[in-house]
């Protein structure tokens, strides 16, 4: 897969068209559409911008690798703003179940 068909696979997923994808990078949709299609490749600056807006590693635009953080969500990202509003014990708790389940991930992966 392309730089460009991540993109365009990310953006969907996040319900915005290439103009809004443009203003949130700073250029237009018919560059945004290039950039898609893989016809122009963005420098490391914008292709930056296009990581942010979309909220994804430039290793997973570029390689297609998904780093620990990972695309994630906007549910995840609004759920993951309101952590800090819970008592400090929650936290404790929240993270041990996190940390868990990556353990069983690990694992997984190790046992093939």
């Amino acid at each position: 897969m392309t730089f460009g068909q991540r993109v365009t696979i990310m953006r969907k997923q996040k319900n915005i068209n290439q103009s809004e994808l443009g203003a949130l990078i700073g250029t237009s949709g018919n560059i945004v559409s290039k950039y898609e299609r893989d016809f122009i490749t963005p420098s490391i600056d914008v292709a930056a911008k296009i990581a942010k807006a979309l909220n994804v590693s430039i290793d997973y635009l570029v390689n297609g690798i998904a780093t620990e953080k990972g695309p994630i969500t906007d549910e995840e990202a609004n759920q993951l703003q309101h952590f800090d509003q819970l008592l400090p014990e929650d936290k404790v708790h929240v993270l041990a179940v996190v940390e868990a389940f990556l353990t069983k991930s690990k694992l997984q992966s190790l046992i093939g």
